[in-house]
């Protein structure tokens, strides 16, 4: 600049000082436009005052030699010195010029741009409010600033910002917001730490209510509070905490439907600290909320479910997650089962995605919030609340479906969430049966499949959803009916009401899991019992590992008699052979040694009623399938005559060695109390010669063995008659008597074991031809 240019007012003495190079000149030259201005201000000459900063700004601060833009800086804090409480009235001009020397790259002359604009803001206080964004946005700049003096510098000004923020009560947050929101997304240590720093200040003026903005901010809180420092997640963790005392403070001020959506994300985030202080707010948003975080749902079960299988490295996540898991599971009530279109039009009807809720164009390209990554459900059903006030929302059930049946389709999720999947599906078909109806089609697959599940909580757990599904009122209901055509039912098969009472003892289920009594078995029940028959038949190791456990369980959730009806009658049909045979065998040995059917077998012992002798015809026919099993059930209720014959007709058998194992089985379960009262009837010798007989039958069966030892033992202890008379020796036998008034017709029976022994021996012929010619091939 030439110095010697003609600058008036200035005087070319001060032009000349304002561009050397020596500060002490330049500060001269202030002291003199000082005074200048001081005067201008005293003859309240406005034009010649602006004309001074204009000088200054256009032809110093401005200026392409660095002396000069030093020079411009320090006569335009000087002006701001001489003007006083007046120079509100010039602040723009004297702002803008010196946020422009921020982005200069001498590190010098940012520092005295830093120091000219402090003593602005010194000098204005309150008045650069109205300018405060565009303060904040050169500060935050500075603040990140690599030169350490710069940084300084800058920190001074900060201060005294902040004190002029909380000193006044004409703070515009409103016009500040969007500002904040897009610059919490700096990945820079030092303006995040800026950024944290500015939110404590507002948080604690009591006349800004930051709460208000929360939703605007708080993803990016959660970005910063995943910072490589120490001290900034430190900083952060204490600016969220204090947000969430100002919530629980004032719940009814808070837009937790906004918030929620940004909860989600961040309860899945891989940062232990921001997953765990996510699920801290998630928790008590549900807990706050209730019902209005429901619509959420299933963007929170994405999220916390798979946090129930943490092991102890994030027991603290682990331990929160659940109680939010409970907590949700507690906002379900019977009301959500009610199919009210007008009351589903009162909800609201806006249904903004994630990105629009947050208001932020950023996110997508910063990476700072992905809907689209592992929950693929948080955003499908989302609308703005802007309080907790009583208003209607909706179950949004289809979504929470979608993803329990995800989950239980992972193979790779753990135990407890797997439990956990199936708790909801449970208390989802106690509390809503009928919206549940219209997905137990497609849960039912997979519900089948986790039988095959290695943890026998799970296996329990699923066996109370599929008993509730068979058992519930809401099955019955017409459309709700097995959608797979061959798995209707071929045949009538009588069904009684299950006894639920007391049933659930041994699994424990209280609270939320108990089921009330269920008055009738539904259409699924029969599905259920085929498709299960066809999992046993499939996998043959679930059948010889869990088989028992599984139909135990079953018969103390839904009626023992049912069962048992119903599989006899699905297995009287089946065309696998072998696999009836050995799926009667495993029926048999839970019927007589399980204490669960303890009810069924006294009520099979003596057939007193007509549906214990249809019971006993049914499970006779599929009985029959397996030779041994058939004597065992004609044991267990008293026909001993049957028996008798059945043996005979054993001689007409293929005598095998799984044969001859089957029968030393039934001698030792003889052996076992189930059989007490038959041993006792031994004593009874005249009123019981089928018994003896058939026992000598079995005994001829078997060769010289430990069982052979054992049966001939127990023969050699039955009385001589002779000596057993006693005075009442006209008394009928009641063996025969009972047998005689049951209306049961045993020709029938002893022809359809005939048929059904017919049919395996031709099975096994078949068998055999085949195994002979793959072994002449392979000779060939």
């Amino acid at each position: 600049m030439n110095a010697e240019r003609d600058l008036a007012p200035l005087a070319p003495s001060v032009v000349r000082a304002l561009n050397d190079k020596l500060y002490e000149k330049r500060k001269v030259a202030a002291l003199e436009i000082e005074k200048l201005v001081r005067e201008f201000v005293a003859q309240n000459n406005t034009s010649q005052i602006k004309h001074v900063i204009q000088i200054l700004s256009q032809e110093f601060a401005l200026s392409q030699h660095p002396h000069s833009r030093k020079g411009g800086l320090i006569g335009l804090a000087a002006c701001s010195i001489a003007l006083g409480k007046d120079s509100g009235l010039y602040l723009k001009e004297l702002i803008e010029p010196v946020l422009t020397c921020f982005n200069d790259a001498d590190s010098r002359l940012r520092y005295y741009a830093c120091e000219a604009l402090y003593n602005i803001v010194k000098v204005a206080r309150g008045s650069v409010l109205p300018h405060f964004n565009v303060l904040f946005d050169g500060l935050s700049k500075l603040a990140a600033d690599p030169d350490p003096n710069v940084k300084s510098g800058s920190e001074l000004l900060d201060r005294l910002l902040k004190d002029i923020v909380t000193e006044s009560n004409q703070f515009d947050l409103v016009g500040f917001i969007p500002l904040l929101r897009e610059r919490i997304y700096s990945n820079n240590q030092y303006a995040r730490q800026f950024i944290i720093s500015w939110i404590l200040v507002l948080e604690s003026v009591p006349d800004i209510n930051l709460l208000d903005y929360l939703p605007e901010i708080l993803d990016g809180l959660f970005q910063i509070l995943g910072d490589n420092s120490k001290e900034i997640r430190k900083m952060c963790e204490v600016a969220l905490g204090e947000f969430l005392k100002e919530i629980k403070k004032n719940p009814s001020s808070v837009k937790f439907a906004e918030m929620a959506n940004i909860l989600v994300i961040h309860c899945q985030a891989a940062d232990d600290l921001i997953q765990l202080t996510a699920m801290c707010w998630m928790r008590e948003f549900i807990q706050l909320a209730g019902r209005v975080m429901l619509p959420y749902s299933s963007g929170i079960l994405t999220a916390v479910l798979p946090c129930l299988s943490y092991d102890d490295r994030k027991k603290n996540i682990k331990e929160v997650a659940n109680v939010c898991n409970q907590s949700l599971m507690k906002l379900v009530i019977p009301e959500d089962d009610e199919v009210d279109e007008a009351k589903q039009s009162m909800t609201l009807p806006a249904e903004p995605t994630l990105e629009e809720s947050l208001s932020k164009p950023e996110a997508a390209s910063s990476g700072s919030l992905d809907a689209s990554g592992d929950s693929n459900f948080s955003n499908s059903s989302v609308f703005t609340v802007t309080s907790s006030e009583r208003i209607q929302v909706t179950l949004n059930l289809d979504g929470i479906v979608q993803v329990l049946d995800c989950h239980l389709h992972d193979t790779s999720i753990g135990m407890m969430t797997r439990i956990a999947v199936l708790k909801w599906l449970y208390h989802l078909y106690i509390k809503t049966p009928r919206k549940m109806f219209r997905h137990t089609d497609s849960l039912f697959p997979i519900l089948l499949r986790t039988l095959s599940d290695e943890s026998d909580e799970v296996i329990l757990k699923d066996l109370e959803v599929l008993a509730e599904i068979a058992s519930s009122p809401a099955g019955q209901t017409e459309g709700h009916g097995p959608s797979d055509g061959s798995d209707v039912r071929p045949g009538p098969v009588e069904l009684h009401v299950p006894a639920r009472a007391g049933q659930l003892s041994s699994s424990g289920t209280k609270g939320l899991e108990c089921s009330p009594s269920t008055p009738t078995m539904n259409s699924y029940f029969y599905k259920f019992m085929i498709n299960l028959l066809k999992r046993f038949s499939s996998e043959r190791k679930l059948l010889e590992t869990r088989g028992a456990f599984i139909i135990r369980q079953l018969c103390l959730l839904l009626n023992a008699e049912n069962i048992f009806h119903s599989m006899a009658d699905i297995l009287l049909r089946e065309e696998d052979l072998k696999f009836a045979s050995t799926m009667v065998h495993t029926l048999n040995t839970i019927l007589l040694t399980s204490s669960e059917l303890f009810q069924l077998r006294n009520q099979l012992k003596d057939l007193k009623t007509p549906e214990s002798r249809n019971l006993f015809c049914c499970l006779y026919r599929s009985w029959c399938h397996n030779p041994v099993t058939t004597v065992s059930l004609c044991f267990l209720t008293q026909n001993y005559k049957h028996a008798y014959d059945l043996i005979q007709k054993f001689g007409d058998l293929e005598v095998t060695v799984d044969f001859l194992t089957e029968v030393d089985k039934l001698v030792q379960l003889i052996e076992c109390p189930i059989f007490t009262y038959l041993r006792l009837q031994l004593l009874d010798v005249k009123n019981n010669p089928y018994l003896i007989k058939a026992l000598y039958g079995l005994l001829m069966l078997l060769p010289q063995s430990s069982a052979f030892q054992l049966l001939s033992h127990r023969l050699q202890c039955v009385p001589n008659p002779e000596l057993m008379q006693t005075a009442d020796n006209t008394k009928p036998s009641t063996t025969f008597k009972r047998a005689s008034s049951s209306n049961i017709d045993y020709t029938e029976l002893l022809q359809h074991f005939e048929k059904v022994q017919n049919k395996h021996l031709e099975a096994r012929h078949q068998r055999a031809g085949r195994a002979e010619q793959l072994d002449r091939r392979v000779v060939l």
